[in-house]
């Protein structure tokens, strides 16, 4: 679930809570129960202009109890850590949310496409190159302009100076055609895995190496 979705979500069940909320005092002050006919059970609450939101016995009934306090103050604390986090996470934003791209002519129109949808196209062509295990691609803004970051994980034995060109010309070529951009820098971090040993007499560890062709 990326930041988007679990923004939207936060923000829907905040709206709908306090519509709810909005509700309940709206018909209370308005005696809107009064005005229907309507008899709304015992443990309603706000059901009549005179009740007050929080009543005095709900308001003083555990403030004599040794743990109120410290419960309300940690309450409060995970609260603001909660939203201090959330507000920090909204302006940390490690690249672009949108690519533009060309038009033709001078119309003034300018297309945007995801970035995520981007990285996605870039994926899909790189993890069907020959002894590619797995990709990840992130599209980021360094030095004025955006880069893609590419992490490929290649099955033991593979040849990364092969993969680096295959990249070049496959991928990374083929976003530059089809969406018409005049350049797209890319870093490729490859990962070889190390064929696992044979085992004769003990057990041992063998860990391969990573090399990083950028």
């Amino acid at each position: 679930m990326n930041r988007g979705t679990v923004n939207r979500l936060l923000l829907a069940v905040a709206g709908a809570a306090l519509l709810a909320a909005g509700v309940l005092v709206l018909a209370g002050g308005l005696d809107l129960y009064g005005h229907l006919g309507v008899d709304p059970p015992s443990w309603w609450p706000l059901t009549s202009p005179d009740q007050p939101v929080v009543s005095a016995g709900s308001r003083t009934r555990w403030t004599g109890e040794s743990w109120w306090w410290p419960v309300v103050i940690a309450g409060l604390a995970v609260v603001v850590a909660g939203t201090a986090w959330w507000l920090l996470a909204q302006l940390r934003r490690s690249g672009p949310t949108t690519v533009v791209l060309p038009t033709p002519g001078a119309s003034g129109l300018r297309l945007r496409l995801r970035t995520r949808a981007l990285e996605e196209a870039v994926e899909t062509e790189a993890v069907a190159l020959p002894e590619v295990e797995r990709v990840g691609v992130r599209l980021v803004r360094g030095s004025g302009r955006q880069r893609l970051r590419a992490a490929v994980r290649m099955t033991p034995g593979g040849d990364p100076a092969a993969l680096a060109e295959h990249f070049e010309t496959g991928p990374r070529t083929g976003v530059l055609a089809s969406m018409g951009l005049p350049e797209l820098p890319a870093d490729l971090r490859i990962r070889v895995v190390a064929a696992r040993p044979e085992v004769t007499g003990r057990r041992h560890r063998h860990r391969g190496g990573r090399p990083r062709v950028v």
